[in-house]
């Protein structure tokens, strides 16, 4: 049976979680979500003064790379649909002395209150997988980047070798849900999500030619870490 997708279950599930949610991130990845993001800016890097969009940014941490990375000199705008992760995205902000450079708005990736043709970089990091419909997600992401302009999607993926994989899978299926069900109790269950959502998501050629169809060119995709997650790159 397919998972339940919809938007007011994600949301709600994102909502109970957004306190613990960086937390809970860095520990159940062993802070192996930082290098990814890192390799995705150094992979898709700001160029000239286009502002860059983050979607389904939750507490906006690529958002935040993107913004250091092009020195505070475009804005960055970093949208989602949870207000509650955004809440923890914006005291980041002011912690980093932040102010106007970096926005957080309330948005649903399936329907971005922007224009077309606006962004150098429409990225998303490990959220595309909860948009209710893929493809109009990836459609919407790709009617606002600019001409030229790149498409980031960082992603969950599974790993292709043994025994790595079996180890992996064991961890992700059975270890992971009931940590993250302990230490951030919540009654969507999130952490069981985690796996379910990531196992019935298209990865490595199959959301490549998603992408294909989403009017992208180009497109290449790039595995970290044995394959737990992969980055894929598309032109408009």
């Amino acid at each position: 049976m397919a998972i339940d997708k919809s938007g007011t279950r994600v949301r709600q599930m994102f909502s109970e979680i957004a306190g613990n949610y960086d937390r809970m991130n860095h520990l159940l990845s062993m802070n192996i979500d930082k290098y990814w993001r890192w390799r995705t800016v150094k992979i898709v890097p700001p160029t000239g003064d286009s502002p860059i969009l983050d979607v389904c940014t939750g507490t906006g941490d690529l958002a935040l790379a993107y913004y250091k990375a092009a020195e505070g000199k475009v804005q960055v705008e970093a949208t989602d649909f949870c207000p509650e992760m955004l809440e923890v995205g914006e005291v980041k902000k002011q912690k980093l002395g932040i102010n106007g450079q970096v926005r957080f708005q309330e948005a649903d990736t399936q329907h971005l209150p922007f224009d077309d043709d606006t962004f150098q970089i429409v990225s998303v990091a490990f959220g595309l997988r909860n948009v209710a419909d893929t493809d109009l997600g990836l459609k919407e992401m790709a009617r606002v980047c600019r001409p030229g302009g790149k498409i980031a999607v960082l992603e969950f993926s599974q790993p292709r070798y043994q025994p790595f994989r079996g180890v992996y899978q064991f961890y992700f299926k059975n270890i992971l849900p009931r940590i993250g069900q302990a230490l951030a109790k919540n009654k969507q269950d999130a952490y069981k999500y985690l796996p379910d959502s990531v196992g019935e998501f298209p990865h490595g050629e199959a959301l490549a030619e998603r992408m294909r169809s989403a009017g992208l060119k180009d497109v290449f995709f790039k595995p970290f870490t044995f394959g737990v997650a992969t980055l894929y790159v598309g032109t408009k």
